[in-house]
């Protein structure tokens, strides 16, 4: 029988404690991909002792976090054994294709932890407290560890992108991928087209990141590097395709107007913008993980967003795009929107 005494609605500091504690989770993963927990579960380590020899660490202290692990749902455990769930199966294995434990040098770097170290600040400023060393700033040095360790996650998308906009038609195209990163999304683009060329745009000792990764997909013959800001580079013109992959949430909605106009004018009359972005419903509050995003623009960057597709579409049609299409991505929390004049 129900239980009609119970009040949903009665208060309970749950929520609270879990939200105080919660940066025991980012070290407790953290530690685990330090000591290469989660590859030793898989390998048949499955005992405290036995992941304590793989993993060079105390009996004890290994018991205390795979327990901790369990609990917050990355193993599973029956008796005195852990076991790998799906989810750290597929992405904290070092094995596994789809590993990105690697993320974690950036997602959890120093640079980022001090960013919110005073959120309250940064709330009273309206950005990043950091000045010259924020994110945006020229040649950031957290832009290479970002490079290396967000191409795996990334991987999925941008094979995704790349079939979404026909690459496989073999189409002499001309792409320039804007602050290209690890490249991924230009080096997909010339993997499935063979005739592609692709112009990377960035820092110079990021690109260095992403030709490693167009050498090994043996694309590097037609791979450029553009060396530099996307604000102070002459893009030149006559492209098929624009990438701004991950770029637009670093700038507030005048800096995004004025560089989409710059695209506009390097494409062809026929040519294409390809926006990535972490794109909320127009409430701001959901999908959960993709509208928290803002967030962290707010305590990274001066002016940073993760705007909503009235906001972006608004941005595009000043800059001189008038066809913008929303899409899913199959296997991202991102969509894209695919822009012509």
């Amino acid at each position: 029988m129900e239980n009609t005494n119970v009040n949903p609605k009665t208060p309970s500091p749950e929520l609270i404690f879990e939200a105080f504690h919660a940066y025991q989770r980012t070290a407790a993963l953290k530690a685990a991909i330090e000591l290469d927990v989660f590859t030793a579960v898989g390998e048949g380590n499955q005992e405290p002792s036995t992941l304590a020899r793989r993993c060079r660490a105390s009996e004890r202290g290994i018991r205390i976090l795979c327990d901790y692990l369990t609990i917050i749902g990355l193993l599973e455990k029956e008796g005195a054994a852990y076991s790998l769930t799906p989810d750290s199966k597929a992405f904290l294995d070092v094995r596994s294709p789809a590993y990105f434990g690697g993320a974690i040098r950036f997602l959890n770097s120093s640079y980022q932890l001090q960013a919110f170290n005073d959120v309250a600040a940064a709330v009273r400023k309206g950005g990043a407290l950091l000045n010259d060393r924020e994110t945006v700033s020229n040649d950031h040095s957290l832009w290479v560890e970002f490079a290396r360790g967000m191409a795996p996650m990334m991987a999925p998308a941008a094979e995704d992108i790349a079939e979404i906009l026909g690459a496989q038609g073999g189409d002499p195209w001309k792409v320039l991928d804007i602050a290209a990163g690890h490249g991924l999304f230009g080096v997909a683009i010339a993997r499935f087209n063979h005739q592609a060329r692709i112009y990377a745009l960035d820092w110079e000792p990021v690109l260095q990141v992403a030709l490693e990764n167009a050498r090994k997909a043996r694309v590097e013959d037609r791979y450029f590097l553009l060396k530099g800001s996307a604000f102070a580079v002459e893009f030149g013109s006559g492209y098929d395709l624009v990438l701004a992959t991950n770029f637009f949430h670093h700038f507030d909605p005048e800096t995004c107007r004025q560089l989409m106009g710059k695209i506009h004018a390097a494409l062809k009359a026929d040519g294409r913008l390809v926006t990535l972005e972490f794109i909320p419903n127009e409430d701001r509050v959901s999908p959960p993980l993709v509208a928290a995003f803002s967030f962290t623009m707010l305590a990274t960057t001066p002016s940073g967003d993760a705007y909503p597709y009235s906001e972006l579409e608004r941005m595009l049609q000043d800059g001189g795009f008038r066809k913008n299409a929303l899409q899913e991505l199959p296997r991202s929390l991102q969509k894209i929107v695919i822009s012509q004049p």
